[in-house]
């Protein structure tokens, strides 16, 4: 992994949209069905919005019908960080890219085999390179 990716406020908001920071920087959430990559099936990667950094791969995607981007994997083993979220009275793994810590979504285990797990992500967190 590269260095780690330090702005301040100022910074990110010089660089992201509003609905950008307030997801990434302030743990945020867009409305469920309203991202760009819900219904999005390219092939290519998915990166940070904020950093570039590759966080999931096309084929790792599918459609858990939750409505957010979904993917059963992260494209490298510590790409993505978790972390307790005990916010809104529930009990949630977030998940934090972790180049830049830029709050992504959350992480739950019922997703497909074989890693059983459902990297539920917001679109506005993320950026997407397709590959031919």
């Amino acid at each position: 992994m590269s260095d780690k990716v330090v702005k301040t406020d100022s910074q990110w908001r010089e660089q992201l949209t509003e609905d950008q920071f307030r997801v990434t920087r302030e743990a945020g959430t867009e409305p469920p069905f309203s991202g760009l990559y819900v219904d999005h099936h390219a092939d290519g990667i998915y990166r940070c919005i904020c950093c570039n950094e590759a966080l999931f791969k096309s084929d790792a995607k599918f459609d858990s019908g939750c409505g957010w981007p979904s993917f059963s994997a992260q494209i490298d083993q510590g790409a993505i960080t978790h972390h307790a979220d005990y916010s809104h009275g529930m009990d949630r793994t977030e998940v934090r890219c972790h180049h830049c810590e830029a709050h992504l979504g959350h992480v739950f285990d019922d997703g497909p085999a074989p890693t059983g797990l459902r990297y539920c992500i917001n679109s506005v967190a993320l950026d997407f390179d397709e590959q031919s």
